[in-house]
């Protein structure tokens, strides 16, 4: 699955969390994944504690990350907003 795809994944809703990155619609941020990675949680633990999510759910907050870095600027990168 390519980044663009992925990104597909990520949504901001402005009644959940503030509008913060989610995963598709979830109540699951953006941030919350990428912090259980930093601390050196497997993708395989985050997907056992967090059912809903699927692999490239993890995948689409590594691209959503690469893609902010790589842009210079959170407005940069797009997301669907409700």
């Amino acid at each position: 699955m390519e980044d663009q795809e992925l990104l597909q994944r990520i949504t901001a809703d402005s009644e959940i969390f503030g509008g913060k990155p989610i995963i598709r619609g979830m109540r699951i941020s953006v941030e919350l994944i990428l912090s259980l990675l930093v601390q050196g949680e497997t993708v395989e633990s985050i997907l056992s504690d967090y059912p809903d999510l699927e692999p490239d759910d993890i995948r689409a907050c590594l691209a959503y990350a690469h893609a902010v870095i790589a842009h210079d600027s959170l407005d940069a990168v797009q997301i669907t907003r409700k």
